[in-house]
């Protein structure tokens, strides 16, 4: 299975949506919105931003191996 990096993440506030590159080796628990500058934070039970607010999950996701944050 291909694992793709690239998703677009719309902000839940103002509905912007920028595409951006998956770290594959971290997770990203932040993202600012360029449209109106909200801090955007995982949902609950979702492990990075990627996973609330992505296109396309984080890479750890797509693989199955469970959450990007888990030790």
């Amino acid at each position: 299975m291909e694992i793709i990096l690239a998703s677009t993440l719309t902000c839940p506030e103002c509905g912007h949506k920028e595409t951006e590159t998956m770290p594959t080796d971290s997770c990203q628990w932040f993202y600012e919105c360029k449209g109106c500058g909200v801090l955007l934070k995982p949902k609950k039970g979702d492990c990075c931003v990627f996973c609330s607010y992505g296109s396309v999950p984080c890479p750890p996701i797509q693989q199955g191996t469970g959450s990007c944050c888990s030790s």
